[in-house]
């Protein structure tokens, strides 16, 4: 555990979310968990019905009715299930044809959130990585990707948050300031030298804690700072997430999607959002996508592809789980960031303190924008060079990966052979 070193003030403003949520949305809350519940008789009849028609010793296995059947049978299970958080899963790294040894270890931590560091041998003589992974309904394992592409050249450190649900409400609450808190803080133990990388939602708040500690001249000031597809001025180029956002205002993202934790959780009681309306909201936004996927998963499990369905099973194993935000953080985050623009104009106040990224002097600078992105797009993250005007033309860089969306930003082939070589590139210069 650590301690924070920035004291609250009088002059903080909390948004309210202490009163009781809308009933509907407490309701819902709970429905889905009494769903979960009412499910699982027929989730446990899926499952035995895929391990009866796949078993080898059923003598019809090989035909394509058994084979269809099982399929059948593990969509109903797989569409019926909670996804836990997945492990990272980053045992090795290999660096010049030589295989070492990945180990995690947690060097900081609070109820809310650690930082992890996958430690290996020589590490100490790299490049030392912050990796801030989103806040944003998905577990910082979806970042796996981004890990291994950085792990040959550099000492990687990970945020790794806390699903809100299962953080007992006499441990306080977690706000977007808190979580300034946390970065600053992060960047103390690690100590003076420090590359931060943020992937989409972290962006704005780490532009901010980057902006705080260089006006207090914080030895521990990040050396630079790679902000990947994020919200830094919603203004520009907005999409239907952000249009969305606008459109109501913050009393019905209170009343309609903030919820308390329902019986059963250690987190019973506290407001929070909850990361089944986010997952909800992720697969909206391209659901014939989504279908389209599942029905090539039956298809190739019906003519025997078991590789083509493990790679579904993979990526759906990572994108199905998700994690409740709490809700001051949430309504805070579409406050500030999504509705009032207070970063770009200059109107964000935290802990009695204005953020300023002019006051950014000494810290390199490099935005990197997908063309295809219609979450973060074009032009919201290259905001932040505008922003930091007080850094010289020597420590900017900005990169638009073209034919890119928002997660390839991040993760597969175009992350690992064009955007982490120009991002290594990067740090290596400002070192």
């Amino acid at each position: 555990m650590f301690a924070y070193n920035r004291e609250k003030t009088v002059g903080d403003r909390d948004v309210n979310v202490v009163g009781k949520p809308g009933v509907s949305a407490d309701m819902l809350y709970t429905l889905y968990a009494w769903q979960q519940t009412a499910l699982a008789p027929l989730r446990l009849a899926a499952v035995a019905g895929q391990h009866f028609f796949s078993a080898s010793t059923f003598p019809f296995v090989d035909t394509r009715t058994a084979r269809a059947i099982a399929a059948a049978c593990e969509l109903v299970e797989r569409s019926t299930r909670t996804y836990p958080k997945p492990p990272f899963g980053i045992d090795t790294v290999t660096i010049r044809g030589r295989e070492l040894p990945v180990e995690e270890e947690i060097v900081a931590a609070t109820p809310f959130g650690g930082l992890v560091h996958f430690a290996r041998e020589g590490a100490e003589r790299l490049p030392r990585v912050m990796l801030v992974a989103p806040l944003s309904g998905h577990h910082s394992t979806l970042l796996r990707g981004t890990v291994q592409a950085l792990l040959p050249g550099h000492d990687v450190f990970i945020t790794d948050w806390t699903d809100a649900k299962t953080v007992p409400a006499a441990d306080g609450r977690f706000d977007l300031d808190d979580y300034i808190d946390h970065l600053i803080s992060y960047l103390r133990v690690l100590g003076p030298g420090t590359h931060v990388i943020a992937v989409c939602q972290p962006s704005v708040p780490v532009l901010a804690a980057a902006s705080l500690m260089a006006a207090a001249e914080d030895r521990c000031r990040p050396r630079s700072l790679t902000l990947m597809g994020g919200p830094i001025d919603t203004r520009v180029n907005p999409t239907k997430v952000n249009r969305f956002a606008t459109r109501h205002p913050l009393s019905w993202f209170q009343n309609t999607v903030v919820s308390r934790v329902p019986y059963g959780y250690p987190g019973y009681g506290r407001s929070v959002y909850p990361g089944f309306l986010q997952l909800s909201g992720f697969m909206s936004m391209n659901m014939d996508r989504h279908l389209g996927a599942h029905l090539r998963m039956f298809e190739n499990l019906v003519r025997g592809d078991g590789d083509s369905a493990e790679s579904h099973r993979k990526f759906y194993d990572e994108y199905m789980s998700v994690m409740d935000l709490t809700a001051e953080f949430y309504l805070q985050t579409v406050e500030l960031v999504f509705q009032k623009h207070a970063l770009p104009r200059g109107e964000w106040v935290s802990r009695g303190t204005k953020i300023e990224p002019a006051a950014i002097r000494d810290t390199a600078l490099m935005t990197i924008e997908g063309e295809l992105d219609d979450i973060s797009a074009p032009g919201q993250t290259l905001a932040a060079q505008e922003l930091c005007s007080g850094l010289p033309a020597a420590k900017r860089e900005h990169l638009l990966a073209e034919g890119v969306g928002h997660y390839g930003i991040f993760n597969g082939r175009r992350w690992r052979e064009a955007i982490a070589p120009r991002v290594a590139a990067f740090i290596a210069r400002h070192d």
